[in-house]
């Protein structure tokens, strides 16, 4: 293993949550009157804290989200992921070779520390990401693009940012990875490689990322 520490992204790394989530803002932003699509849903917010999303439809629009859009988002959300999330076909493997190897990971989520638990519990991946080992856009501030939750994230767990592994599945994440000055391997199951601009490697199915790190 060429890395002192690996950086995973959670939705759509860890747990199969981005088609679910996006589908589900895209109905709500459409609902109160910001016509959104899936696909525009998956462009515009994939990857980002809940932030930007206020940020995009002012700009946009010139109007603010409802004071509780963030609540009544996260209770659909996570009713969806009691009814049907799963992880990431795979990562399991990945993270029992790790164990295995002696190699430190850890998760680091433009979400909020109650959606990475909600997600971890309902899929059975709470077991491999104990206290110390979660770490969200909450904790810095500032989410992706920003490099601060990476930096935050190598800072706590005692590891220079050039010792750093990230794995990430959105053009922000990325962004945010290269800012923090950390090799960047795009998961390309839902984005295509020529969004992941910058990446050191690209895979599709998670068996291929061990030989990557490697």
């Amino acid at each position: 293993m060429r890395y002192d520490l690996v950086i995973f992204d959670n939705d759509g790394v860890l747990v199969d949550s981005e088609p679910l989530s996006n589908r589900l803002l895209a109905e709500y932003l459409t609902e109160l009157g910001h016509p959104t699509s899936f696909e525009d849903s998956i462009r515009d917010y994939m990857g980002s804290a809940m932030h930007r999303v206020h940020e995009v439809v002012l700009e946009r629009t010139g109007q603010s989200l409802p004071g509780d859009f963030d609540d009544v988002f996260h209770q659909r959300v996570f009713a969806g992921f009691e009814r049907e999330l799963e992880p990431v076909p795979g990562v399991v493997a990945v993270l029992e070779k790790l164990v295995a190897d002696g190699v430190p990971y850890c998760v680091a989520s433009s979400g909020s520390h109650e959606r990475i638990r909600v997600g971890h519990r309902t899929t059975g991946l709470d077991r491999w990401f104990g206290e110390g080992l979660v770490f969200s856009s909450q904790d810095v501030g500032r989410g992706k693009p920003a490099p601060d939750l990476f930096l935050h994230a190598a800072e706590r767990m005692g590891v220079a940012p050039d010792r750093c592994a990230v794995v990430e599945d959105s053009p922000l994440g990325v962004r945010a990875g290269l800012a923090a000055g950390m090799d960047v391997y795009g998961y390309t199951a839902m984005t295509p490689a020529g969004k992941l601009a910058g990446a050191r490697g690209y895979f599709s199915d998670m068996g291929e990322l061990l030989d990557l790190l490697s």
